[in-house]
């Protein structure tokens, strides 16, 4: 036994050592049993979540889901076997009020396995308890500064007078590895300027990775970086000393005015050696041997499975449990008390309770007229985002220093800004920070808000990361991403997005829209809105679009469905077929013009969602494509890969094969063929190839 055991045993009662070491254990037989997973942090972090859970978290187990709970991030993912442990012996149970357990005896023992609710890394929705999908590194910091903004928006939001309805605190558990991803740099710069002091992020401070010793490539001083960032930063010497840990968070928990981050020091795997006498750092199953000398280190019968010992269950009930019914009901008492004073906020409070938008959310979206000049997409979202806001008072968001570029600032008077002194503002400025606010936004869409981002759509690959995990949380946050093509212009191949849609659009979940004009952008709004368990984004034009003549063509409610006929509807089986998206959908009716003038049959669908319109029945997909008809053009300045789904083999794809160029944008449409002439001799083209 080490020194750091015979400390830690000094130091903690018999009883919660117990509980700790119970952590430890089912790890070890969960990794042991599965022959795969991460034992080392779970084991050395025991002590340090064990205290946090027990003593300090504000969690009701038995209603996993209070609004006002504690949040506890593991951002650290690969450490899933700390949490379901956690959750296991604090009996959370599956659903608010049930019997059901969150994480049975049964579910560790399936660590890992098909289907099981304890999967390598800890997934939102899937396994009740986990508050954010962790396992790529860094983001569950990031969400974390989003859920502490969040809390914060709503304690002044869902208040009346001094009365805070919403008061929760974002514990956050990282490794080295999370604070060497950059996303944590730009999360926490961000948390230290808005001073949330509802965050504490707790440091794992192991040294070790993967490829060995942090000193390979990690050697800053971090306690330095983080008070420059403006965080108060405090250190634990020794994982296993609890009452330093206690004595750290109960100096977070006193203090009102930045955030926290807790280094403590830990060894991972709780020291135990590999045969070569090294610390593991990336290590699977211990084997046998060192099972049996881990468990008799703890004094733990060396040949038991899964044991949870006498008392263990019963500690977790009268620490975690007792204290979190108690302040359930003491705040479930507060709001019923807060909403007999306020009929307007008891209103807001149970809309946003229940997840719902607000009765008449959608009045104020303006239909516009028909305009041959128009508007640029990104403006009449602009408008659009504005009349919705007027009615949700939760939605809020912001861009990367781009707002003006964007159009996505709430130009109302109530809106404010969200900023250090200013909580409830619900525009954020969130700097040159892509990657960080679209975690940021994760987290907030993570506490019930309805929250967006902006930037410039080339820039969504800084953000590739949380869009993807927003879709695998099935979280309803949204992006607006402006100047969608080349027609950037004179900033050149650098701004000019050209495989990004194609990217945006292969990630599993998530609805991307690129609408043709100020009413497709509306109808995408009421789409997005009325999204539970999808994010979006949209792809928006830098310049002006002509507004359709929807008396001529259809009406834009067709965006719903994805894709719709928008002229030449009359005609049961067309000569020839014109899709496109955005800006092309000008140019495909022009072209239609010209031939329905020379007599040919031909029809436009313009497709601002791909995925929309595959969640359509066959017999409608069909109606807007019918199979018989194999002349065919798709027209969008972006990568042509994907498209032949719906031009076929014989269609022809109008796009971008290469970079951009910088010049005036009707020579970069002239260059790269973005032409209505163009267009029409593709046209022409698939009709004679059609009929011969």
């Amino acid at each position: 036994m080490s020194a750091a055991d015979t400390k830690a045993k000094a130091g903690t009662s018999e009883i919660d050592q117990r509980c700790i070491d119970t952590i430890r254990t089912l790890t070890i037989d969960a990794v042991q049993k599965a022959n795969s997973g991460h034992a080392g942090a779970p084991m050395g972090l025991a002590p340090v979540a064990f205290t946090l859970w027990n003593r300090y978290l504000r969690y009701d187990p038995a209603n996993p889901h209070w609004p006002n709970r504690d949040r506890f991030v593991l951002s650290v993912g690969h450490a899933s076997m700390l949490l379901y442990s956690l959750l296991h012996l604090a009996e959370v149970a599956e659903k608010d009020g049930g019997n059901a357990p969150a994480v049975s005896l049964e579910d560790i023992k399936k660590f890992r396995q098909l289907d099981s609710r304890t999967p390598g890394h800890p997934e939102y929705h899937f396994t009740t308890g986990v508050e954010v999908t962790t396992g790529p590194l860094g983001q569950g910091v990031a969400n974390s500064v989003g859920m502490a903004m969040g809390g914060r928006f709503l304690g002044e939001r869902l208040a009346h007078g001094d009365r805070q309805v919403f008061d929760y605190n974002v514990y956050a558990m990282c490794s080295d590895g999370d604070l060497m991803e950059g996303v944590s740099a730009e999360a926490a710069s961000i948390a230290g300027h808005l001073r949330l002091s509802n965050l504490c992020w707790i440091y794992d401070n192991n040294t070790i990775t993967i490829e060995g010793h942090t000193d390979l490539a990690f050697s800053e001083e971090v306690a330095a970086r983080f008070l420059a960032y403006g965080w108060q930063v405090l250190r634990v010497a020794d994982a296993n000393d609890t009452a330093a840990v206690a004595h750290a968070l109960e100096t977070f928990l006193q203090s009102g005015d930045r955030p926290t981050l807790i280094i403590v020091n830990s060894v991972i795997g709780y020291g135990a050696p590999t045969k070569q006498g090294t610390p593991k750092a990336h290590s699977d199953a211990l084997g046998p041997d060192e099972v049996k000398g881990a468990k008799r280190a703890y004094g733990w019968p060396e040949d038991s499975q899964f044991l949870v010992p006498d008392g263990v269950y019963d500690t977790f009930r009268n620490g975690i449990g007792a204290r979190g019914k108690a302040l359930r009901e003491e705040w479930l008492a507060l709001v019923e008390e807060v909403k007999a004073g306020d009929a307007g906020l008891a209103k807001d409070l149970d809309a946003y309770l229940a997840g719902e938008l607000p009765e008449g959310w959608d009045a104020e979206i303006p239909v516009f007229p028909a305009d041959a000049k128009g508007l640029a997409t990104r403006e009449s979202s602009g408008k659009v985002l504005n009349a919705i806001a007027n009615r949700v008072p939760w939605l809020l968001g912001g861009s990367a220093d781009l707002a003006p570029s964007n159009k996505t600032k709430l130009e109302s008077p109530e809106a404010g800004t969200l900023g250090p002194f200013t909580p409830g503002g619900r525009n954020i400025h969130f700097g040159v920070r892509e990657h960080a606010m679209g975690s940021i936004v994760n987290g907030l869409g993570l506490v019930g808000l309805r929250a967006y981002g902006a930037t410039f759509l080339v820039f969504s690959d800084y953000m590739r990361p949380p869009i993807r995990l927003a879709a695998l949380m099935e979280l309803p946050v949204f992006h607006v991403f402006t100047h969608d093509s080349i027609g950037v212009g004179e900033d050149g191949p650098t701004h000019q997005p050209v495989e990004h849609l194609l990217a945006l659009r292969a990630i599993p979940g998530l609805v991307t829209f690129r609408p043709a004009d100020a009413n497709e952008v509306a109808e995408a709004y009421r789409v997005i809105m009325q999204l539970k368990h999808q994010p979006a984004v949209l792809a928006l034009s830098r310049q002006p679009l002509p507004t359709v003549d929807r008396e001529k063509y259809a009406p834009a409610s067709g965006t719903a469905k994805g894709a719709y006929v928008l002229a030449g509807a009359d005609e049961a089986k067309p000569d020839v077929i014109l899709i496109g998206t955005g800006s092309e959908v000008q140019l495909c009716l022009g072209a239609y013009e010209t031939l329905k003038a020379e007599g040919v049959k031909a029809r436009v669908v313009s497709m601002p969602s791909w995925e929309l319109f595959e969640q359509q029945d066959e017999a409608y997909r069909n109606s807007v494509l019918p199979p018989e008809v194999t002349a065919r053009v798709a027209v969008e300045q972006g990568s042509v890969i994907g498209w032949d789904r719906y031009t076929g083999s014989a269609g022809t794809i109008l796009g971008m094969h290469t970079f951009g160029s910088s010049a005036p944008i009707k020579d970069l449409q002239s260059k790269f063929g973005f032409t209505p002439e163009k267009v029409l001799e593709a046209a022409r083209a698939q009709v004679a190839k059609a009929k011969g």
